[in-house]
Formats: C-alpha cells, structure tokens, sequence
C-alpha cells in the first residue's frame, strides 16, 4: 500500500500531537495533523487530553525543595543508610 504524503496514521498524529505540545512540530506537521484532527475522532480526543493535560502542568503550583533544603535531606538520608549497612 502507498504511504499518503498527506494523510497520517493515528499514531503518528499522536507523536506530532506531542512534538507540537513542546513547540517541537514543523509547520507541515501541523498542517497534516489539522488534516488527521478534522475527521478522526481518536486523534481529536487525544489531542484535547493533550492540551488538558499541558494546561494543568502549566497551571500547577508546585513548592520545590530549595537547595540547601535537598542537600541536609541528602545529608539525613546517608547518615540513615550509613547507620543501617
């Protein structure tokens, strides 16, 4: 069977799905994904789970360890370790 230059397979859709998340798809990827979103449902749904998925990454409010905290954890954690060898 000929592989189509235009059309693409869900999985592939998938991967530019993800490429474009990341700023990563070239503009003919999109522009064969816009072709794949327009009629697969599938492709559509994991698109918009893709996009939920970024939004609440990007919406998180995440308090990180700093680094003097990371390091007596670090320090705390071998002492541990040493005391049980």
């Amino acid at each position: 069977m000929k592989k189509s230059f235009l059309f693409i397979s869900c999985e592939e859709a998938q991967h530019i799905c993800d490429k474009r998340q990341y700023g990563e798809a070239t503009g003919w990827e999109r522009v064969k994904l816009g072709i794949r979103l327009s009629w697969c449902r599938i492709t559509k749904a994991y698109s918009s789970r893709n996009n939920k998925l970024t939004d609440a990454i990007n919406k998180a409010e995440v308090d990180c360890l700093n680094n003097n905290e990371r390091d007596k954890l670090k320090q705390e954690f071998e002492k541990e370790l040493a005391k049980h060898q």
